[in-house]
Formats: C-alpha cells, structure tokens, sequence
C-alpha cells in the first residue's frame, strides 16, 4: 500500500496548530494499518482538512475534502431530527406508542409494541431486540425490507422490559423510519431531503434508494476485515454496498462538510424548536457501548479523559467508520472518517484513532504561565 504525504489545507486557522492532528492521522495510517484517514476541523477561527493514507490501494490516490462515504448510524441523528420536527408541528407525540402507529408489527416472544413509546425507540430504552444480533438471519435474504428487518427481530425475545435498561438497538431506527412514513406518507429518503439536506444544501448526503448499492459521486473505496480481529485477516472490498439492511439505522451516505453544516446547525439549535432540542439532548446512560458516553434521541455525548465533553454521533458500517463531535453550541466541531473497520497496534478499533483526535482537540496540554 502507498501512503503518500496527504495535502492540507485552512483557512483562518494555522495549519501548525494542527500539526499534532496530522501525525496522528499519519500514525492512524503507519501504526494502525487504516486504508486512509480524512479529518475537517472547524472553529472560531475557520477551518482545516488533513487525511493520510489512500482513497484506493490499488491506485494510491489520495483521499479528499470532496469525498463520499457510508455514515453509518450517524444516520440515527438525521431520522431523529425528522421525528422531532413532526413533534413540533404535532404530527405525532414521543409518547406515542410503536403500536398506535404500526399495529401489530411489535409482537411476538415477549414483544409487546403497546408498551414501546416512540421516546424509547430513540434513545435505545425500549427493550426490543436488535436484529443485527441475528447476522445469519439477516444475511440468509438478498433483499430487505423494513419489515422484514423487524420480522427477524420479533423472533427473539426482547433484551429487556421497556425502559427497565439501556442496550443500542438498531431495530428501533427501523421502527422509527416506518414511523416517519406512517405520519408522512412520503418515503424517509424524500422527508430527510425535503426537510435536512436540501434546506442546508447539503449536496453529498442522501439515504440511497432500495438496494442501490453505489456511493454516487466521489468517494473512497471502502475496506473491512468482515469483522476478524487478526491483523492478518483478509481484506475485502465493501465499497458497493447493498445498504438497505440497515435503512434508517445506519444507511445514509455524506461528507466531511456536509456532516460539518447538519451537527452545526443542529448543535447549534437551527433544526428544531427549544422543546424538542431540550428532549434530544435529555440523556441517559449507556451500557456496554462507547465507554465514558450518553445518549439522547439520536445524539450521544462523550467525555474524554481530560474531563471535557462533546456532542455528536459516530457511525459504523463495512469499510467506513466515522465521528462528528464538538462542543454543544456546534461551533467547533471534528469530523473522521476512515475508509476501513478496523485498526491495529495501539488501537483496538478506529473509535481508539477517534478518541485520541477528540482528546488532541478538545483538550489542548495547559501552557505555564
């Protein structure tokens, strides 16, 4: 694999202060073993991009600022912010249950959808078993359906009583994008544009359609180990992707700038109304996820080890896993990417690279006076 020294770039910012940043994006790449790494910082005093490694290892062509990747369960904040937005404008309530919205499609082993409130589905309260827990299951069909996602949840028992516990779950995203179009009528992917992208111009970020497995526009090729630990596990190229397994759980598709623009104008409160800003951002704590984290209604907090903590969400699909997290108010902000799952020497998985760019970041070494 070539790793050529990548291109940087800023604004207002000096891109010595970001020196730190680089080595560690440089070291990703050297020690960690990642394909490629591109990271887009912005603050009060404009922004900066470095990457390191390559978009194509067969090529060595550069990532770039430009590029396309699978955002994973980042797609979680996008859904959420839709459901919210109908809050506001009384389309339907937090309280609301799953099966006053979906009758029926809640049940089974214990299930009980009378029980799940929407609230609960997006802070991974409700109970309800996640239906990537069943791999064999959901890798037995070529094509998925939201409901069939949930067909194969319902096979299990749930994990625990509504709201009795915490546990990440991607069936409730399911839900919750059924939910959306229940109440609109209209496909989740034309009320994410209608609402999200298209108001804040985000031109690179879309929940592709059906099983479309492209990335449209330039992106990386995208790397993944299928999960196996062993530094010398075989790579396999994941960059067409049949995404809608996932759906409204971790679909979506963006950029470094897009994700920039929608968590700053989220965080930033030009989203929602105070109400529904209050309630996303009212957290609970999680259990056997991202150490040291919280989580709200499709956001998530992390505390470093500094003691300061940001806001944002990461995602994690096949060959692309990402961070977008900042300071509450949206106005410093990192986005990460890299274009493969997996990360070796001192890091266990690339949340390890994410962690130490956060603590680099956020919690700058205090200078003597």
């Amino acid at each position: 694999m070539t790793q050529p020294r990548p291109r940087t770039g800023s604004t207002a910012s000096s891109a010595a202060d970001r020196d730190v940043l680089q080595r560690l994006l440089d070291r990703a790449v050297g020690e960690g073993g990642v394909p490629g790494i591109v990271i887009e910082v912005r603050d009060d005093r404009g922004g900066w991009f470095g990457a390191a490694g390559v978009a194509d290892t067969d090529t060595g062509r550069e990532r770039t600022a430009q590029e396309r990747f699978r955002i994973g369960s980042a797609t979680k904040t996008f859904v959420a912010t839709v459901i919210l937005q109908l809050v506001a404008e009384g389309g339907l309530s937090l309280d609301d249950t799953v099966e006053a919205w979906l009758p029926g499609m809640v049940h089974g082993h214990g299930h009980q959808g009378g029980k799940v409130g929407i609230r609960r589905l997006l802070n991974h309260t409700s109970g309800i078993f996640s239906y990537t827990e069943d791999p064999p299951m959901v890798n037995r069909y070529e094509k998925h359906t939201p409901e069939l996602l949930v067909d194969i949840a319902m096979a299990h028992p749930p994990a625990f009583e509504p709201g009795a516990d915490w546990g990440y779950g991607n069936t409730n995203y399911i839900l919750a994008g059924m939910i959306v179009e229940r109440v609109t009528g209209q496909a989740l992917a034309d009320e994410i544009a209608r609402r999200i992208t298209r108001p804040l111009g985000l031109d690179g970020t879309y929940l592709p359609s059906g099983a479309d497995p492209t990335i449209q526009g330039p992106h990386p090729r995208h790397y993944t180990k299928l999960t196996n630990p062993a530094p010398d596990a075989e790579i396999h190229d994941a960059t067409e992707l049949d995404s809608s397994m996932f759906w409204a759980a971790g679909g979506m598709i963006s950029t470094t700038g897009d994700l920039h623009r929608f968590f700053g104008a989220l965080l930033g409160g030009r989203l929602l109304p105070s109400a529904q800003q209050e309630e996303m951002f009212t957290v609970v704590p999680t259990k056997d996820w991202i150490p040291d984290t919280a989580y709200g209604l499709g956001i998530s907090s992390v505390t470093l080890p500094c003691g300061a903590t940001v806001w944002g969400m990461g995602g994690a699909i096949f060959g692309s896993w990402s961070y977008t997290y900042g300071t509450r108010d949206g106005g410093h902000l990192v986005v990460i990417e890299v274009n493969g799952d997996w990360a070796d020497g001192p890091w266990e998985d690339p949340i390890g690279i994410f962690t130490d760019v956060l603590q680099a970041e956020f919690c700058p070494p205090k200078t003597t006076p």
